[in-house]
């Protein structure tokens, strides 16, 4: 007998997403980018972004319908991302999951936005391994994690970004190279005609003996040196040579990401890496997270391109994984929390685990 058909609904930054998902397969999936309209401000405008929701959001739910072959009425639940993200783009993909969800009369479910970057990976790769790593590589988070299941242990945090992400370090760099927003993709494309070895940037944290920073990332002070290394070019009244500085930039970045994920995987025993997030899409971080786990021995798995940025096949993949482990759905009146911290996959107290009882 076959489960129930989730809707996944992703809506925490720029990227309206809809996804549906039933027993770990992917039946369709559709996502609309306001980034367009974002990148002559050089970075996210909450307000536009939250419009662009609205526009977006039914066109969205219906391609991902007409992909799979479905209408509303196969729906059987619906998931939806509540945090963490920006707060008025949070509350458009809630309103609108609520009322699809009131409507069919089937079970909501808050879905935090990380954990959806880690179910993703399921979509392509099948369940799980327990213990994994996930290193979440975004715009706005850089985390190492320790994962067993998903959806009922809470999940371990080995090292976050004690700043900048790597993501944030890629925007902010490009706009100081001239390169246009946003920066990930355009630094990658930059780095192919550049010689990652042309300028000695830092690597922060790799040789730090403070064990509390060991798989912690911080690249405020990698930005800092790019730039300074761009201002000093142009002080001088020489051209930047934009190629050697993506490409070393690139380097730094994917070098400091993968040492700490290989590391962490051979400290805790681990035989799995997986890499998710938008950054997970940059070529240089997944060929150089392929090279040092295949010498480290380790299972290496990264989504498709398409499931590594923001999308509701991935919040679809949580609920999914929800409604099989028996969680009890969130009431009607959740709420976002937009600074909410990944301890478990669903944001609503009924779905999480028990604690465990007191010695």
């Amino acid at each position: 007998m076959q489960g129930r058909v989730v809707l996944g609904i992703e809506s925490s930054c720029d990227e309206t997403g809809a996804g549906l998902v039933r027993d770990g397969r992917l039946l369709g999936h559709a996502v609309a980018s306001s980034m367009a309209e974002h990148a002559r401000y050089g970075g996210v405008v909450p307000e536009i972004a939250a419009r662009a929701h609205v526009h977006s959001f039914n066109p969205v739910v219906q391609q991902a319908l007409d992909q799979a072959g479905l209408t509303m009425s196969d729906i059987g639940a619906v998931a939806v991302t509540t945090g963490p993200g920006l707060s008025g783009a949070l509350q458009v993909g809630l309103a609108g999951a609520k009322g699809i969800a009131y409507a069919l009369d089937v079970p909501l479910y808050g879905v935090h936005h990380l954990a959806g970057h880690v179910a993703a990976d399921t979509l392509e790769h099948g369940p799980l391994p327990e213990p994994c790593m996930v290193l979440i590589v975004s715009g706005g988070h850089t985390s190492l994690l320790l994962v067993r299941d998903l959806v009922r242990d809470p999940i371990l945090h080995l090292g976050d970004t004690l700043d900048d992400a790597a993501g944030e370090c890629f925007d902010k760099v490009a706009r100081v190279f001239g390169l246009p927003y946003p920066g990930g993709p355009a630094i990658d494309r930059a780095a192919r005609d550049g010689d990652r070895k042309a300028v000695s940037f830092p690597r922060p944290l790799t040789g730090t003996r403070d064990e509390r920073h060991r798989f912690a990332f911080s690249f405020s002070g990698l930005k800092t040196a790019a730039a300074r290394w761009a201002e000093q070019h142009r002080a001088e009244g020489r051209e930047l040579p934009v190629a050697d500085g993506a490409a070393s930039l690139q380097e730094a970045v994917a070098d400091v990401l993968t040492r700490k994920a290989v590391d962490a995987c051979r400290e805790h025993d681990v035989s799995t890496l997986i890499v998710v997030g938008g950054v997970a899409a940059n070529s240089r971080v997944r060929e150089l997270a392929e090279q040092r786990c295949r010498s480290a021995g380790i299972t290496l798995r990264v989504p498709p391109l398409g499931l590594c940025t923001d999308n509701g096949a991935m919040i679809a993949a949580v609920g999914d994984l929800l409604v099989r482990s028996g969680a009890e759905p969130a009431p009607l009146d959740l709420s976002i929390d937009p600074s909410a911290p990944l301890t478990y996959a669903a944001l609503t107290p009924a779905a999480r685990a028990p604690a465990p009882a007191a010695a």
